[in-house]
């Protein structure tokens, strides 16, 4: 089993055209200080390693980070945590643009009977808590990701719910399906963990995510 650092994800998921946040890598307090300014503020610094999954288990990631001072402080935090945690190897950190939107999570698994299956719920730190989601086997057609969709329980939320907006439907049903087709492609991904996606009234961003490769 290989599992791929939030970068390589990232060119996974581009190469199949889903939409991912602005972000650059850097190997310096200077450099994530360069790019956060280029990016635009506030902004997100992550853990890019190759020695661990889930980088909020270590401190691998902190947000809301408004000026250049903050970038600096946030990144030797993240060296730090990551020394802690049994000297975790930093491959670099990621400096990424604060997303907006509700937050969704889709995901794939093998199934030993129906062969990859796709997963789609609300996201967040709240999906293993609410178990809201809902399952198609892989590939999946238009049709197939709108049923989805409407299958989960707090779907109304993002149809818009106390005068927030709705959220694009279409474009987050067409986001689904190249996911699927990823997945039915890319045989080798054994396991697929989006979460989350933020979806708002224009778009559909990939904010985090977790491959591993068979």
């Amino acid at each position: 089993m290989q599992k791929l650092t939030e970068y390589d994800c990232r060119v996974l998921l581009k190469k199949y055209k889903i939409k991912l946040p602005r972000a650059e890598l850097a190997r310096s307090e200077d450099e994530a200080v360069k790019y956060a300014e280029r990016i635009g503020y506030p902004v997100v610094l992550k853990l890019i390693s190759a020695d661990m999954l889930h980088k909020t288990d270590v401190g691998g990631v902190i947000i809301n980070i408004d000026d250049a001072e903050g970038v600096r402080k946030s990144y030797g935090k993240i060296h730090s945590n990551a020394r802690e945690h049994g000297n975790i190897n930093v491959d670099g950190i990621l400096v990424e643009e604060t997303l907006c939107g509700r937050q969704v999570i889709v995901g794939s698994v093998q199934d030993p009977q129906f062969g990859p299956v796709l997963m789609f719920g609300i996201g967040g730190i709240f999906v293993e808590l609410l178990h809201d989601v809902s399952f198609r086997v892989i590939p999946i057609t238009r049709h197939d990701a709108e049923k989805m969709i409407l299958e989960i329980k707090a779907h109304d939320v993002l149809s818009g719910v106390r005068g927030q907006k709705a959220v694009n439907l279409r474009v987050l049903a067409d986001t689904l399906v190249k996911i699927s087709n990823m997945v039915e492609k890319e045989r080798d991904i054994v396991e697929l963990d989006i979460n989350p996606l933020f979806v708002n009234e224009k778009v559909a961003v990939a904010g985090d995510a977790r491959i591993v490769m068979g």
